[in-house]
């Protein structure tokens, strides 16, 4: 086989990485703008404990959050069990991997975000209100085109992230080809494994591109929706 031929175990690794990876990024955006939101216009009760929580996956060991989604998402677990009623399982499962990606990305989108709309001058905000205009359509009209560029800068912040998270997943889904072998666990077997080292060099290859590349349309995106912002 040539140097730069993948295996079909390898491809999949690529395939089933870019799918977790865009879900979580995905399925945790609206949620993320939701709590920049919150944490950058409103002043609440226990204010700095929800940002502490929000924040604390990236404080965590990422062993330590896989552990506590398998204690909850479990098949044996509090949620997870109740879940499961419904057909939905998440331990073991690509699905499970998501949610664990999505978890270990939260805190960078929301963070992106949060940031892009404190910079939002409130004052175009109170002019459209003072129009007439609902809370709902104050954020839609004009919070929410103006942060633009940070809620991509956060998706895409996220996206990498999830493309390189191996503790939480390992932990919480395992590392079984074909179903939840992510790129990261995939070279991290390669590397155990006699011979294995050339497999793990093409997919480390591999991570540096997609990685590379989504930063460099994250740039050119956040760069456009600034430039369209500003005309």
């Amino acid at each position: 086989m040539s140097w730069f031929s993948l295996t079909a175990d390898e491809w999949e690794a690529v395939r089933l990485s870019l799918r977790v990876a865009t879900v979580a990024m995905l399925a945790s955006m609206p949620f993320a703008v939701a709590m920049a939101w919150l944490l950058a216009r409103r002043d609440f009760w226990g204010k700095s404990l929800v940002n502490g929580l929000v924040h604390l996956p990236l404080v965590l060991p990422p062993v330590v959050t896989g552990y506590l989604l398998l204690l909850g998402f479990g098949t044996r677990g509090p949620l997870g069990s109740f879940l499961a009623e419904f057909g939905i399982v998440f331990a073991f499962r690509w699905t499970g991997a998501a949610l664990a990606c999505a978890i270990m990305g939260f805190p960078l989108m929301v963070r992106a975000i949060r940031l892009s709309i404190e910079a939002v001058d409130m004052r175009l905000e109170q002019a459209s209100a003072t129009l007439g205009a609902n809370a709902v359509w104050v954020f839609l009209t004009v919070t929410l085109p103006l942060t633009l560029p940070g809620i991509i800068a956060g998706m895409i912040l996220c996206f990498a992230k999830a493309m390189g998270e191996f503790g939480a997943t390992i932990t919480f889904v395992s590392n079984i080809p074909g179903e939840t072998q992510t790129l990261p666990s995939a070279i991290y077997t390669l590397t155990q494994v006699p011979g294995g080292d050339a497999g793990a060099l093409r997919l480390t290859a591999i991570s540096v591109v997609i990685s590379l590349g989504a930063l460099m349309v994250s740039e050119y995106l956040a760069r456009r929706a600034g430039q369209r912002i500003a005309a």
